[in-house]
């Protein structure tokens, strides 16, 4: 998948402050920024998050089951949850991560400690399928997917290049309602998911 360099749905406007990661923490832990501003750092631009619409909200719910039933001895389900980048604190959906909710009282995971983040899209299916996917591939996030609730399909994406502003993922699969998809951690085939969402 061609993913632009350029951000395609912020960071058009040269005037707009950029921020690095410890910034954007100091500005949370001085209550500069709070839950109720529901924003997220990608790239050093604080970003707007897009509204949820029922649907989005409806899927997660469905999502949720299945994805703990996936998750093998060592691993933990966060959703809607911050992580980590070396440019970037997004909050995506559901990030699937080493070890259990103790281990991250003091820092929010890493991108080593991903093995899959999956993002519920429709409002912010541009963002998701091109800017998130490029913030995700440049810190080698392993799999990520999207749940691509305007053409109902996931989209799976692997093989990240990783390293660098244009990094993409070398591989992509789609699945449609009543396929299984894999769900896969570290290379390894942990689980089957049936793709439901209508």
């Amino acid at each position: 998948m061609a993913i632009a360099a350029t951000p395609l749905t912020y960071g058009h406007d040269a005037s707009v402050a950029r921020f690095s990661v410890a910034s954007y923490q100091c500005m949370i832990a001085a209550g500069a920024l709070t839950s109720e501003d529901r924003v997220e750092l990608l790239e050093h631009y604080v970003v707007l998050k897009m509204p949820h619409k029922p649907p989005h909200d409806s899927t997660i719910q469905r999502m949720l089951r299945p994805l703990l039933r996936s998750l093998p001895a060592g691993w933990d389900l966060r959703v809607q949850s911050a992580i980590t980048l070396s440019d970037s604190e997004p909050e995506p959906d559901f990030a699937i991560v080493r070890g259990s909710s103790a281990d991250y009282e003091g820092h929010h995971p890493f991108a080593a400690d991903v093995g899959l983040l999956i993002e519920v899209a429709d409002t912010s299916l541009a963002r998701d399928q091109h800017d998130k996917a490029r913030i995700y591939a440049n810190a080698n996030v392993p799999v990520y997917w999207v749940v691509n609730l305007v053409d109902r399909r996931i989209e799976v994406y692997r093989q990240p290049s990783g390293g660098d502003a244009a990094a993409e993922y070398a591989a992509s699969q789609f699945y449609r309602t009543g396929d299984t998809v894999p769900v896969v951690f570290d290379g390894s085939l942990v689980a089957n998911m049936l793709h439901s969402q209508s």
